[in-house]
């Protein structure tokens, strides 16, 4: 599965310009471009976290942003959707658009903390996702940081209450509302009357996570329990989580 790595920490990343007006950002704001093309204006916009303009931290960020999004491109799809998303609910997995995305209402995620979700908009080379009134509701634990959304143009949100890490192939727009995740763009970022907070680590990328087995109850006899039986079995057969028998143990030394 494709990771953020360094770009991790980053809660707005762009190419060229960020321009964030009565808005606020938690979270390191980074470009690719360095002074004068790169660029991040501030108008009543207080970011808490550092501003990398064209340096070797951002750089390196934006670089991992490309990389995780050519690797999200290639992940298969689980199901297609169409419509506005409208009082649907999801369980994780990995959610494509063929073509464009314009969403409103409310979608809820339901899904443990270690739950992710992928949604790609425009699977077939074009399509923008567009959001207006949007609301993005997590139940039963579900994080936001383990919710994506690929994008291959650009993302535009306007009065909605949105989460998870954009990564899109052109702009990301966001007039008002809240976000809470991260906004990656291959060309500008622009966030008025918003509030952004980033993402503290998570997991990009869509599906269930392999649960935590128990250890097992170690001798032969006991029966096939649905377990981990740790490095037992590299050392002497002595236990049958496969269903062995006494003398005939299920696992292989």
């Amino acid at each position: 599965m494709p990771a953020l790595g360094v770009a991790s920490s980053f809660a707005v990343l762009a190419n060229a310009a960020v321009t964030c007006t009565d808005s606020s950002i938690s979270g390191d704001v980074g470009t690719l471009q360095s002074p004068p093309l790169g660029s991040v204006t501030q108008t009543h916009c207080p970011v808490a976290g550092s501003i990398e303009v064209g340096t070797q931290a951002s750089s390196a960020a934006y670089a991992a942003f490309l990389d995780a999004y050519a690797g999200l491109a290639a992940q298969p799809c689980d199901q297609f959707l169409s419509g506005t998303l409208a009082n649907v609910t999801l369980t994780p997995g990995t959610y494509c658009f063929a073509a464009a995305a314009t969403l409103t209402g409310t979608l809820t995620l339901d899904g443990p903390s270690n739950a992710t979700w992928l949604f790609k908009v425009g699977t077939m080379g074009t399509g923008a996702l567009t959001g207006t009134h949007f609301n993005v509701v997590m139940a039963n634990g579900g994080s936001a940081c383990n919710v994506t959304w690929w994008v291959a143009q650009a993302a535009t949100l306007t009065d909605s209450n949105f989460v998870g890490t954009i990564l899109s192939g052109a702009a990301d727009t966001v007039t008002r509302g809240t976000f809470e995740g991260r906004a990656f763009a291959q060309a500008d970022v622009t966030l008025t009357g918003a509030e952004l907070v980033g993402c503290v680590g998570g997991t990009i990328g869509g599906g269930h996570e392999q649960p935590h087995k128990a250890k097992c109850n170690q001798g032969v006899g006991n029966g096939a329990e649905g377990c981990d039986p740790g490095n037992s079995n590299h050392h002497n057969p002595s236990n049958d989580e496969n269903g062995g028998t006494p003398g005939k143990p299920g696992r292989k030394p």
